[in-house]
């Protein structure tokens, strides 16, 4: 039923990680951009990634799956770019602290999300596969948060087009399981059957 709920919801995760491509491609793109005005942007996009993971829990509770780990990291995805955008006098470091914080928290529910899903999809390692590398990233920016303005600058940019690229990826596998089984009932007697 998770992975229904997922498949029938792929532009969601279609759209994160067309945000996050779209995020990457611009820190490599804007000559001369520095590194506070990137972190904010990066907050522009948390929020927009965390308002898409809350749409996407909502959908989910209404057919009673677990819904709670998207819901959690949407709320950090929107708690870190509300702080981004609307705290004028917060320093770099700290941003990076709450970039994160937030990268850690995500990965982990993506982890979790795919273990639970790997008896029902085949492709499931490019969920586990983003979320280790959020987990990655964020412990990189927590263990090296002083290193030059250009190397987190691409090391943001590197992750964001990863990222996005694993979470298209799956949105496609998602969108294409979704056109399989559209095409077949379950009887009562639980034996499958092309749908009319």
């Amino acid at each position: 039923m998770m992975v229904i709920v997922l498949a029938r919801n792929w532009w969601t995760l279609a759209l994160r990680g067309l945000f996050a491509v779209l995020f990457g491609i611009m820190a490599f793109a804007w000559p001369g951009i520095t590194l506070g005005a990137l972190v904010l942007l990066y907050g522009a996009y948390a929020f927009a990634d965390g308002v898409l993971a809350i749409a996407a829990a909502l959908v989910g509770r209404t057919v009673g799956v677990p819904w709670w780990a998207l819901l959690i990291e949407g709320l950090a995805g929107i708690g870190v770019g509300i702080i981004t955008l609307l705290w004028p006098g917060i320093t770099t470091l700290v941003l990076l602290y709450l970039i994160a914080f937030w990268a850690v928290v995500t990965g982990v529910f993506e982890i979790v999300a795919a273990i639970r899903l790997r008896k029902e999809i085949r492709g499931e390692w490019l969920l586990a596969l983003s979320g280790v590398l959020s987990v990655l990233f964020g412990v990189a920016l927590i263990v090296s948060p002083g290193a030059g303005a250009l190397a987190v600058v691409w090391l943001i940019g590197a992750y964001a087009i990863v990222f996005g690229a694993l979470m298209i990826a799956l949105a496609l596998r998602l969108r294409s399981l979704l056109s399989r089984t559209s095409h077949v009932t379950i009887s009562p007697t639980g034996s499958r059957s092309p749908a009319i």
